[in-house]
């Protein structure tokens, strides 16, 4: 089964910290990715850009209507995401617990949210 992952932040928690400390905390992130893919079971693995250059598009009357910025108003934002495929929810949770929001970050209020797959296209 396939899972996506998606690893959130906290933008006013992330803005907080003291730039020597998100670089610290940035810089532990690939070895943590790298840790991740060589399981074999990551399928997509991506960085999001700032919400600032973000689009949302909604039907109105008809036609897609273009907005700036995210679709919802949250404390927390999506800053990544990844699919995974894995056996079972255990080993899922199991891999996602890899994911550097998963465990690192703490003060970024950095976290992710595992969501089985319905369908995907490969």
């Amino acid at each position: 089964m396939k899972y996506l992952g998606l690893a959130y932040y906290n933008p006013e928690k992330f803005a907080a910290m003291a730039p020597a400390d998100v670089q610290a905390l940035v810089s532990q992130c690939p070895p943590l990715d790298e840790k991740m893919r060589a399981t074999g079971k990551m399928l997509v693995s991506a960085s999001l850009a700032e919400p600032k250059d973000w689009v949302t598009l909604r039907p109105r009357g008809g036609k897609s209507q273009i907005t700036d910025g995210p679709y919802t108003e949250a404390k927390e934002m999506v800053g990544g995401m990844f699919i995974i495929e894995a056996d079972n929810r255990d080993e899922a949770q199991r891999l996602a617990a890899m994911h550097p929001a998963a465990t690192l970050g703490e003060a970024g209020g950095w976290g992710v949210e595992l969501i089985p797959l319905d369908f995907f296209l490969g």
